[in-house]
C-alpha cells in the first residue's frame, strides 16, 4: 500500500502530542520509528514506479491496438482508424478492423483482402461495371491470367514481366523506401515482385476484382519469401482510391489503362493521392504506334472488343491534363510504358 509523504509528519506528531520534548534528537527516541520512516519512503518510490509502469503499459497496449495506417475512407478520404494486431502484412491486416470517424462506417477484411470500396457491406445495392471491367471479376479469367492469358501479350510487343519490372523500377528510383500502390494489380504479378524486391516500405496490391485478389493471395502463400513482408491486399475502385491526398510515393498500373471505365477519372485520382514528386508508371496497348502505316491508322478501331486503345499523344495529354508532369514513355510495337510525376511544391 502506498503512503504519501505528506502523511509522515502528522503521524509523528500524533504519536507524541503531549510530549513535544521527545523529538528525533532525543536520547530516548526509539530508533525503530526512524527506520520505519525510511521504509515508508522506499515503499513510496517502488509503488510509484509500479503505477508508472502500469500507465506506460496501458499506453503501449493502446498504441498496439490503435494504429493509423495509409488507408482512408473512400467516401470522405479521412484517414481510417485501425484496431487490431500491429504490423503491416497479410495476417495483421486481415485480423484488423477499420473505421472512419467522420462517416462512422466500418471496413473489414473479407475473403483474404480488405474491402475498401464504397459499396462495402451494402446489403441491397449492387454495382456492375462495364464489360471490360467485369470480365476480370470472372473466376475463370482470374485463374487463367498468369496461366496463359498474360503470356499472349508478347504478341503485341510486351517484353515480359521480368523486363517490364526492371523498366518500372528505373522510373521509381526516386520513390524508393516509400509506399507503392499497384492499382489494377490483377493476380498480383507485379505486386509480388515489388514486395519481394524490398525496395519499398509498404506495397499495396489493389484491384476491383475479388477473384483476382484471391488468386493473388494464393500465389503469395506459395512463396514463403513474401508471405510476411509489408504487403496488403485491398479491393478498391481506381476512380475512388482509399488513400489520403498526397500520401502515396509511387503508383503502378500494369496493362490496365485500356480496361478502366473512365481513364481520366482514374488518372486524376492517382494524381490526387500521389505526394509531391511521386511517380506514376503504367503500361497499356496502343491503338497504333509510330511504326504503323499511315494508310492503316484510320482503319484501326478505337474500341476493340470493349477495350479502349489510345495513341501516344492521347496518353500524354491525359496525364498532363490531370496535373502530372515530366511525362516519359518507351514504345515497342503496340506496347507502351509511360511515366509521369506529381509536381513538386
Amino acid at each position: 500500500m502506498a503512503i504519501s509523504s505528506s502523511f509522515l509528519h502528522p503521524l509523528h506528531q500524533n504519536l507524541y502530542p503531549k510530549y513535544p520534548h521527545l523529538s528525533r534528537n532525543s536520547r530516548i527516541f526509539h530508533p525503530r520509528l526512524q527506520f520505519s520512516s525510511l521504509r515508508f519512503h522506499s515503499t513510496i518510490r517502488a509503488t510509484s514506479a509500479v503505477a508508472l509502469e502500469r500507465d506506460l503499459g496501458k499506453q503501449e497496449e493502446q498504441s498496439q491496438t490503435l494504429e493509423v495506417d495509409p488507408f482512408a475512407c473512400p467516401i470522405c478520404y479521412e484517414p481510417l482508424i485501425r484496431k487490431g494486431p500491429p504490423g503491416f502484412n497479410l495476417s495483421a491486416i486481415y485480423r484488423s478492423g477499420f473505421k472512419c470517424k467522420k462517416c462512422n462506417k466500418t471496413y473489414t477484411s473479407k475473403d483474404k483482402y480488405l474491402d475498401l470500396t464504397i459499396t462495402a457491406a451494402m446489403k441491397e445495392y449492387t454495382e456492375v461495371k462495364p464489360a471490360r471491367s467485369e470480365l476480370f471479376r470472372s473466376p475463370l479469367v482470374s485463374f487463367l491470367y498468369e496461366r496463359g492469358w498474360r503470356q499472349n501479350f508478347n504478341r503485341s510487343g510486351f517484353p515480359g514481366p521480368d523486363e517490364e519490372f526492371k523498366m518500372a523500377q528505373e522510373y521509381f528510383k526516386q520513390a524508393e523506401g516509400g509506399l507503392l500502390v499497384d492499382v489494377s494489380c490483377g493476380s498480383g504479378l507485379f505486386s509480388r515482385k515489388f514486395a519481394k524486391s524490398g525496395t519499398y516500405s509498404k506495397v499495396i496490391a489493389l484491384d476491383f476484382s475479388e477473384n483476382m485478389l484471391r488468386q493473388c493471395y494464393d500465389f503469395i502463400k506459395q512463396d514463403v519469401t513474401i508471405s510476411n513482408t509489408n504487403l496488403a491486399l485491398v479491393r478498391a475502385d481506381v476512380s475512388r482510391l482509399p488513400f489520403p491526398s498526397g500520401s502515396v510515393d509511387a503508383v503502378h498500373a500494369g496493362a490496365a489503362l485500356h480496361c478502366w471505365p473512365s481513364p481520366s477519372n482514374a488518372i486524376a485520382e492517382i494524381c490526387r493521392v500521389l505526394r509531391s514528386g511521386g511517380v506514376f508508371v503504367g503500361t497499356t496497348f496502343l491503338q497504333y504506334s509510330a511504326t504503323t502505316s499511315w494508310i492503316l491508322r484510320p482503319f484501326r478501331q478505337r474500341i476493340q472488343e470493349n477495350y479502349f486503345y489510345f495513341t501516344e499523344e492521347e496518353i500524354e495529354d491525359l496525364c498532363t491534363s490531370c496535373g502530372l508532369t515530366n511525362y516519359k514513355s518507351k514504345v515497342q510495337q503496340s506496347f507502351i510504358m509511360f511515366s509521369a510525376e506529381k509536381p513538386s511544391d
